[in-house]
Protein backbone atom coordinates (compact mmCIF):
# COMPACT_ATOMS: atom_id res chain seq x y z
CA UNK A 1 0.00 0.00 0.00
CA UNK A 2 1.34 3.48 -1.23
CA UNK A 3 0.56 6.47 1.08
CA UNK A 4 -1.38 9.59 -0.01
CA UNK A 5 2.03 11.23 0.07
CA UNK A 6 3.83 9.41 -2.18
CA UNK A 7 5.75 11.09 -5.55
CA UNK A 8 6.00 9.62 -8.97
CA UNK A 9 7.66 10.89 -12.11
CA UNK A 10 5.23 11.65 -14.62
CA UNK A 11 6.12 10.79 -18.66
CA UNK A 12 7.56 14.66 -18.96
CA UNK A 13 10.08 15.05 -16.41
CA UNK A 14 7.91 16.87 -13.57
CA UNK A 15 7.15 15.29 -10.65
CA UNK A 16 3.40 14.70 -9.28
CA UNK A 17 1.58 14.38 -5.73
CA UNK A 18 -1.05 11.38 -5.44
CA UNK A 19 -4.69 12.99 -4.57
CA UNK A 20 -5.46 12.94 -0.85
CA UNK A 21 -8.50 12.91 -1.61
CA UNK A 22 -8.05 8.99 -3.46
CA UNK A 23 -6.09 7.78 -0.65
CA UNK A 24 -8.29 8.96 2.28
CA UNK A 25 -11.29 6.68 0.29
CA UNK A 26 -9.20 3.84 0.43
CA UNK A 27 -8.51 3.61 4.52
CA UNK A 28 -12.33 2.72 5.20
CA UNK A 29 -13.27 0.40 2.61
CA UNK A 30 -10.40 -1.65 4.27
CA UNK A 31 -11.73 -1.46 7.53
CA UNK A 32 -14.95 -2.18 6.29
CA UNK A 33 -13.97 -5.09 5.39
CA UNK A 34 -12.24 -6.45 8.18
CA UNK A 35 -15.10 -5.42 10.26
CA UNK A 36 -17.37 -7.68 8.18
CA UNK A 37 -14.99 -10.79 8.42
CA UNK A 38 -15.04 -10.70 12.09
CA UNK A 39 -18.91 -10.65 12.94
CA UNK A 40 -20.11 -12.80 9.84
CA UNK A 41 -19.06 -16.05 11.82
CA UNK A 42 -20.71 -18.37 9.88
CA UNK A 43 -20.41 -17.29 6.89
CA UNK A 44 -16.66 -18.16 5.58
CA UNK A 45 -16.67 -16.17 2.09
CA UNK A 46 -18.42 -13.42 3.59
CA UNK A 47 -15.41 -11.48 4.58
CA UNK A 48 -13.20 -11.96 1.46
CA UNK A 49 -15.84 -10.94 -0.48
CA UNK A 50 -16.33 -7.71 1.48
CA UNK A 51 -13.05 -6.90 1.07
CA UNK A 52 -11.91 -7.37 -2.15
CA UNK A 53 -13.86 -3.98 -3.32
CA UNK A 54 -11.67 -0.51 -2.08
CA UNK A 55 -8.53 -2.00 -2.41
CA UNK A 56 -8.95 -1.95 -6.53
CA UNK A 57 -9.47 1.61 -6.70
CA UNK A 58 -6.66 3.75 -8.63
CA UNK A 59 -5.46 6.78 -7.21
CA UNK A 60 -5.51 9.73 -9.05
CA UNK A 61 -2.33 11.95 -9.99
CA UNK A 62 -2.14 15.93 -11.51
CA UNK A 63 -2.33 16.50 -14.78
CA UNK A 64 -0.43 20.09 -14.21
CA UNK A 65 3.06 19.80 -15.92
CA UNK A 66 5.93 21.77 -14.92
CA UNK A 67 8.96 23.28 -16.80
CA UNK A 68 12.09 24.63 -14.98
CA UNK A 69 14.59 26.56 -17.33
CA UNK A 70 17.63 26.02 -16.28
CA UNK A 71 16.79 22.36 -16.90
CA UNK A 72 18.09 20.39 -13.80
CA UNK A 73 21.71 19.30 -13.81
CA UNK A 74 22.64 22.10 -15.92
CA UNK A 75 26.23 23.58 -14.54
CA UNK A 76 27.10 26.63 -16.80
CA UNK A 77 23.68 28.24 -17.05
CA UNK A 78 24.07 32.07 -17.47
CA UNK A 79 23.86 34.06 -14.57
CA UNK A 80 22.60 36.89 -16.89
CA UNK A 81 19.41 35.32 -17.99
CA UNK A 82 16.35 35.30 -15.30
CA UNK A 83 15.40 31.76 -13.89
CA UNK A 84 11.90 30.64 -15.68
CA UNK A 85 9.24 28.53 -14.28
CA UNK A 86 6.25 27.37 -16.87
CA UNK A 87 3.20 24.99 -16.25
CA UNK A 88 1.09 23.29 -18.74
CA UNK A 89 -2.56 21.87 -17.75
CA UNK A 90 -2.55 24.32 -14.15
CA UNK A 91 -1.75 27.25 -12.45
CA UNK A 92 1.25 27.67 -10.27
CA UNK A 93 0.98 28.27 -6.33
CA UNK A 94 4.47 28.23 -5.14
CA UNK A 95 7.42 28.73 -6.60
CA UNK A 96 10.53 29.52 -4.68
CA UNK A 97 14.76 30.28 -6.06
CA UNK A 98 17.52 29.43 -3.28
CA UNK A 99 21.18 30.02 -3.61
CA UNK A 100 23.75 28.43 -1.97
CA UNK A 101 23.93 30.76 1.00
CA UNK A 102 19.81 30.28 1.60
CA UNK A 103 19.29 33.59 -0.18
CA UNK A 104 15.88 33.81 -2.05
CA UNK A 105 15.80 35.00 -5.73
CA UNK A 106 13.05 37.07 -5.74
CA UNK A 107 10.54 36.69 -8.81
CA UNK A 108 7.19 37.70 -10.77
CA UNK A 109 4.28 35.51 -11.50
CA UNK A 110 2.34 35.99 -14.21
CA UNK A 111 -1.49 37.26 -14.11
CA UNK A 112 -2.69 33.90 -15.46
CA UNK A 113 -0.68 31.82 -13.03
CA UNK A 114 1.07 29.62 -15.60
CA UNK A 115 4.81 30.85 -15.64
CA UNK A 116 7.17 32.85 -13.31
CA UNK A 117 10.64 34.88 -13.98
CA UNK A 118 13.28 35.44 -11.26
CA UNK A 119 13.40 39.43 -11.02
CA UNK A 120 16.71 39.29 -8.73
CA UNK A 121 20.16 39.07 -9.67
CA UNK A 122 22.00 35.72 -9.72
CA UNK A 123 25.18 34.94 -9.66
CA UNK A 124 28.23 33.79 -11.14
CA UNK A 125 29.46 30.17 -10.07
CA UNK A 126 26.85 29.12 -7.86
CA UNK A 127 24.25 26.63 -7.04
CA UNK A 128 20.63 27.45 -7.09
CA UNK A 129 17.85 25.25 -6.55
CA UNK A 130 14.46 25.56 -7.40
CA UNK A 131 11.00 24.11 -5.67
CA UNK A 132 7.96 24.66 -7.48
CA UNK A 133 4.39 24.05 -6.92
CA UNK A 134 1.63 23.28 -9.53
CA UNK A 135 -1.91 22.24 -9.18
CA UNK A 136 -4.78 21.38 -11.50
CA UNK A 137 -8.56 21.45 -12.33
CA UNK A 138 -9.19 18.95 -9.85
CA UNK A 139 -6.48 21.03 -7.09
CA UNK A 140 -4.35 17.93 -7.43
CA UNK A 141 -0.49 19.14 -6.83
CA UNK A 142 2.53 18.61 -8.77
CA UNK A 143 5.27 19.78 -8.40
CA UNK A 144 8.95 19.78 -9.44
CA UNK A 145 12.33 20.42 -6.96
CA UNK A 146 15.55 21.15 -9.58
CA UNK A 147 19.27 21.97 -9.08
CA UNK A 148 21.47 24.06 -11.39
CA UNK A 149 24.89 25.85 -11.52
CA UNK A 150 25.58 29.08 -13.04
CA UNK A 151 29.07 29.56 -15.34
CA UNK A 152 31.65 31.47 -13.67
CA UNK A 153 32.46 34.53 -16.23
CA UNK A 154 35.69 34.38 -19.03
CA UNK A 155 36.80 37.81 -18.94
CA UNK A 156 36.52 39.90 -15.45
CA UNK A 157 37.95 43.03 -13.91
CA UNK A 158 38.75 44.41 -10.37
CA UNK A 159 39.49 47.40 -8.59
CA UNK A 160 42.27 48.37 -6.72
CA UNK A 161 41.88 50.70 -4.15
CA UNK A 162 43.33 53.57 -1.77
CA UNK A 163 43.45 53.54 1.07
CA UNK A 164 43.96 50.03 2.65
CA UNK A 165 41.73 48.65 5.18
CA UNK A 166 41.93 49.58 8.66
CA UNK A 167 44.46 52.50 8.14
CA UNK A 168 44.81 55.78 9.74
CA UNK A 169 44.69 58.92 7.10
CA UNK A 170 44.68 62.14 7.09
CA UNK A 171 42.04 64.61 6.36
CA UNK A 172 42.91 64.76 2.04
CA UNK A 173 42.40 61.30 1.46
CA UNK A 174 40.30 60.49 -1.06
CA UNK A 175 38.76 56.76 -1.58
CA UNK A 176 40.72 55.90 -4.97
CA UNK A 177 39.93 52.96 -7.20
CA UNK A 178 42.28 51.91 -10.26
CA UNK A 179 40.39 49.10 -12.63
CA UNK A 180 42.45 46.46 -14.14
CA UNK A 181 40.53 47.10 -17.64
CA UNK A 182 38.66 49.77 -19.00
CA UNK A 183 34.97 50.62 -18.10
CA UNK A 184 32.83 51.88 -20.56
CA UNK A 185 29.34 50.94 -18.55
CA UNK A 186 30.76 53.75 -16.06
CA UNK A 187 26.95 54.38 -14.38
CA UNK A 188 26.56 50.31 -13.87
CA UNK A 189 30.32 49.82 -12.18
CA UNK A 190 29.67 53.43 -10.17
CA UNK A 191 25.81 52.20 -8.58
CA UNK A 192 27.51 48.98 -7.69
CA UNK A 193 30.10 51.39 -5.07
CA UNK A 194 29.11 52.84 -2.12
CA UNK A 195 31.35 55.62 0.14
CA UNK A 196 29.79 56.42 3.43
CA UNK A 197 30.98 58.29 6.25
CA UNK A 198 30.15 58.76 10.33
CA UNK A 199 29.47 62.04 10.75
CA UNK A 200 27.32 61.62 7.50
CA UNK A 201 28.94 63.83 4.41
CA UNK A 202 27.94 63.72 1.06
CA UNK A 203 30.75 61.86 -1.01
CA UNK A 204 30.51 62.25 -4.72
CA UNK A 205 32.47 59.58 -7.17
CA UNK A 206 34.37 61.37 -10.38
CA UNK A 207 35.93 59.61 -13.07
CA UNK A 208 39.41 60.48 -14.32
CA UNK A 209 39.29 58.12 -17.04
CA UNK A 210 38.35 54.70 -17.96
CA UNK A 211 40.00 52.90 -15.42
CA UNK A 212 40.38 55.67 -12.58
CA UNK A 213 37.41 56.49 -9.91
CA UNK A 214 37.76 58.59 -7.33
CA UNK A 215 35.67 59.46 -4.13
CA UNK A 216 35.89 62.48 -2.11
CA UNK A 217 33.60 64.72 -0.02
CA UNK A 218 33.44 68.36 -0.85
CA UNK A 219 35.84 69.59 1.91
CA UNK A 220 38.37 67.73 3.49
CA UNK A 221 37.37 65.23 5.95
CA UNK A 222 36.96 66.06 9.42
CA UNK A 223 39.57 64.37 11.99
CA UNK A 224 38.24 61.31 13.49
CA UNK A 225 35.51 60.39 10.72
CA UNK A 226 34.61 56.66 10.02
CA UNK A 227 34.80 55.96 6.24
CA UNK A 228 33.38 52.73 4.81
CA UNK A 229 34.06 51.55 1.15
CA UNK A 230 31.75 48.96 -0.20
CA UNK A 231 32.52 47.48 -3.24
CA UNK A 232 29.67 45.60 -4.85
CA UNK A 233 31.53 44.61 -8.57
CA UNK A 234 30.95 40.88 -8.56
CA UNK A 235 28.62 40.00 -12.31
CA UNK A 236 28.40 44.14 -12.65
CA UNK A 237 28.74 43.86 -16.56
CA UNK A 238 32.11 47.00 -16.52
CA UNK A 239 32.49 46.25 -20.49
CA UNK A 240 30.85 43.93 -22.77
CA UNK A 241 31.09 40.81 -21.73
CA UNK A 242 33.41 41.72 -18.81
CA UNK A 243 32.16 41.40 -15.37
CA UNK A 244 33.34 42.30 -11.84
CA UNK A 245 34.69 39.63 -8.93
CA UNK A 246 34.65 42.09 -6.00
CA UNK A 247 32.10 41.60 -3.07
CA UNK A 248 33.95 43.62 -0.51
CA UNK A 249 34.15 46.27 2.52
CA UNK A 250 36.93 48.26 3.57
CA UNK A 251 36.95 50.64 5.95
CA UNK A 252 39.30 53.06 7.24
CA UNK A 253 39.44 56.53 9.94
CA UNK A 254 40.84 60.05 9.31
CA UNK A 255 42.98 60.49 12.08
CA UNK A 256 43.78 64.70 13.28
CA UNK A 257 43.84 67.32 11.29
CA UNK A 258 46.97 68.16 9.69
CA UNK A 259 47.50 70.48 6.31
CA UNK A 260 50.84 71.68 5.43
CA UNK A 261 51.91 74.83 3.51
CA UNK A 262 54.46 74.97 1.56
CA UNK A 263 55.43 79.07 0.44
CA UNK A 264 58.66 78.57 -2.19
CA UNK A 265 59.10 82.30 -2.36
CA UNK A 266 59.33 82.38 1.99
CA UNK A 267 60.99 79.53 1.59
CA UNK A 268 59.34 77.77 4.19
CA UNK A 269 57.20 74.79 5.32
CA UNK A 270 54.57 75.83 7.59
CA UNK A 271 52.76 73.03 9.54
CA UNK A 272 49.19 73.13 11.23
CA UNK A 273 47.69 70.52 13.27
CA UNK A 274 44.58 70.62 14.52
CA UNK A 275 43.71 74.04 13.96
CA UNK A 276 47.74 75.42 15.50
CA UNK A 277 51.04 75.81 13.79
CA UNK A 278 52.80 73.57 15.28
CA UNK A 279 56.22 73.73 13.10
CA UNK A 280 57.71 75.88 10.57
CA UNK A 281 60.93 74.12 8.24
CA UNK A 282 63.26 76.25 6.11
CA UNK A 283 62.90 74.37 3.01
CA UNK A 284 64.26 74.22 -1.19
CA UNK A 285 61.79 74.06 -3.84
CA UNK A 286 61.87 73.86 -7.51
CA UNK A 287 64.53 75.70 -9.08
CA UNK A 288 63.37 78.23 -12.16
CA UNK A 289 63.75 75.78 -15.19
CA UNK A 290 62.74 72.46 -12.89
CA UNK A 291 59.46 74.41 -11.13
CA UNK A 292 57.42 73.09 -8.20
CA UNK A 293 53.72 72.28 -9.32
CA UNK A 294 51.04 74.13 -7.24
CA UNK A 295 48.09 73.60 -5.93
CA UNK A 296 46.95 70.72 -2.85
CA UNK A 297 49.09 67.52 -2.97
CA UNK A 298 48.38 65.34 -1.00
CA UNK A 299 50.86 62.59 0.65
CA UNK A 300 50.48 59.21 -1.61
CA UNK A 301 53.22 57.45 -0.29
CA UNK A 302 55.92 57.30 2.38
CA UNK A 303 60.01 55.78 2.52
CA UNK A 304 62.29 56.17 5.19
CA UNK A 305 64.65 55.78 2.17
CA UNK A 306 64.53 55.30 -1.77
CA UNK A 307 66.36 55.50 -4.68
CA UNK A 308 65.59 58.57 -7.15
CA UNK A 309 66.57 58.36 -10.70
CA UNK A 310 66.38 60.97 -12.90
CA UNK A 311 66.13 58.61 -16.07
CA UNK A 312 62.69 57.84 -14.56
CA UNK A 313 60.81 60.77 -14.86
CA UNK A 314 62.78 62.59 -18.28
CA UNK A 315 65.44 64.31 -16.82
CA UNK A 316 68.22 62.21 -18.16
CA UNK A 317 71.28 61.17 -16.35
CA UNK A 318 71.18 64.43 -14.50
CA UNK A 319 71.45 62.49 -10.99
CA UNK A 320 71.08 59.24 -9.17
CA UNK A 321 70.70 59.29 -5.51
CA UNK A 322 70.57 55.55 -3.96
CA UNK A 323 69.21 56.43 -0.38
CA UNK A 324 67.21 59.68 -0.67
CA UNK A 325 65.93 59.89 3.31
CA UNK A 326 62.34 60.82 4.62
CA UNK A 327 60.57 60.75 0.96
CA UNK A 328 56.87 61.20 0.78
CA UNK A 329 55.36 61.29 -2.60
CA UNK A 330 53.43 63.88 -3.99
CA UNK A 331 52.18 63.04 -7.27
CA UNK A 332 52.16 59.99 -9.47
CA UNK A 333 54.94 61.95 -12.04
CA UNK A 334 57.81 62.09 -9.15
CA UNK A 335 57.12 65.17 -7.28
CA UNK A 336 58.19 64.46 -3.03
CA UNK A 337 58.73 66.27 0.21
CA UNK A 338 61.45 64.72 1.19
CA UNK A 339 65.33 64.95 3.39
CA UNK A 340 68.04 66.00 1.87
CA UNK A 341 71.77 65.65 3.20
CA UNK A 342 73.76 66.63 -0.39
CA UNK A 343 72.67 70.43 -0.74
CA UNK A 344 74.37 72.98 1.09
CA UNK A 345 73.17 74.17 4.48
CA UNK A 346 72.51 77.69 3.60
CA UNK A 347 70.48 76.92 0.71
CA UNK A 348 67.74 75.77 2.69
CA UNK A 349 65.09 79.05 3.25
CA UNK A 350 67.11 80.56 1.07
CA UNK A 351 67.30 79.24 -2.61
CA UNK A 352 65.26 77.46 -4.55
CA UNK A 353 67.43 74.42 -6.73
CA UNK A 354 65.52 71.66 -6.84
CA UNK A 355 64.27 69.58 -9.87
CA UNK A 356 60.86 70.49 -8.74
CA UNK A 357 60.74 68.26 -5.17
CA UNK A 358 60.28 70.04 -1.58
CA UNK A 359 63.32 69.20 0.29
CA UNK A 360 64.01 69.67 4.25
CA UNK A 361 67.67 69.25 5.92
CA UNK A 362 68.14 65.60 6.64
CA UNK A 363 71.18 63.62 7.21
CA UNK A 364 72.25 60.69 5.20
CA UNK A 365 71.20 57.46 5.87
CA UNK A 366 68.18 58.81 7.78
CA UNK A 367 70.12 58.41 10.65
CA UNK A 368 69.53 61.45 12.71
CA UNK A 369 65.93 61.51 14.58
CA UNK A 370 66.03 65.44 14.82
CA UNK A 371 66.84 66.87 11.46
CA UNK A 372 63.75 68.62 9.86
CA UNK A 373 63.74 65.90 7.16
CA UNK A 374 62.84 63.09 9.88
CA UNK A 375 60.67 65.23 11.94
CA UNK A 376 57.96 66.37 9.46
CA UNK A 377 57.75 62.73 8.55
CA UNK A 378 57.24 61.39 11.67
CA UNK A 379 54.81 63.88 12.01
CA UNK A 380 52.90 63.15 8.48
CA UNK A 381 50.74 60.34 7.29
CA UNK A 382 49.07 59.28 4.17
CA UNK A 383 46.46 61.54 2.96
CA UNK A 384 47.61 64.77 4.90
CA UNK A 385 47.81 68.10 2.41
CA UNK A 386 51.06 69.72 1.40
CA UNK A 387 49.58 72.76 -0.34
CA UNK A 388 52.57 74.30 -2.22
CA UNK A 389 52.18 78.43 -3.07
CA UNK A 390 53.89 80.96 -4.77
CA UNK A 391 55.78 78.29 -6.72
CA UNK A 392 55.88 79.87 -10.06
CA UNK A 393 54.54 76.56 -12.17
CA UNK A 394 50.93 75.89 -12.62
CA UNK A 395 48.55 74.07 -10.71
CA UNK A 396 49.24 70.32 -10.56
CA UNK A 397 46.56 68.32 -12.35
CA UNK A 398 44.09 66.75 -10.43
CA UNK A 399 44.98 63.35 -12.08
CA UNK A 400 48.13 63.32 -11.19
CA UNK A 401 48.06 61.68 -8.05
CA UNK A 402 45.47 62.19 -5.20
CA UNK A 403 45.36 65.60 -5.59
CA UNK A 404 41.29 65.67 -7.10
CA UNK A 405 41.45 68.75 -4.80
CA UNK A 406 42.63 71.26 -7.27
CA UNK A 407 39.27 70.82 -9.00
CA UNK A 408 36.09 72.99 -7.70
CA UNK A 409 33.21 71.13 -6.79
CA UNK A 410 31.29 71.39 -9.50
CA UNK A 411 33.71 70.16 -12.08
CA UNK A 412 33.99 67.21 -9.70
CA UNK A 413 30.44 66.28 -9.58
CA UNK A 414 30.40 66.47 -13.22
CA UNK A 415 32.80 64.09 -13.94
CA UNK A 416 30.38 61.61 -11.83
CA UNK A 417 28.05 58.97 -13.89
CA UNK A 418 25.19 59.29 -12.01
Amino acid sequence: MTSADEQRPTSGGSWTRRGVLGGLLGAPVLLLAACSGDSDKGDKGGGSTGGSGGASSSPKTSVARITVTPADGVTDASFTDPVTVAVADGSLTSVKVTGEDGAEIAGRLAADGTGWTSTGPLASGTKYRVAAVASDADRLEADANTVFGTASPANTFIGYFTPENGSTVGVGMPVSINFNKPVTNRKAVEQAITVTARPDVEIVGHWFSSTRLDFRPQQYWAKGTQVTLRLRLKDVEGAKGVYGTQSKDVSFTVGRSQTSVADLSAHTLTVTTDGQVTATYPIIGGAPDHRTWGGKLVIAEQYQQTKMDSTTVGLGDEYNIPDVPHAQRLTTSGTFIHGNYWSPAEQFGSANTSHGCIALRDAKGASDPNTNGAKFYRSSIVGDVVEVVNSGDRTVDPANGLNGWNMDWATWKAGSAL
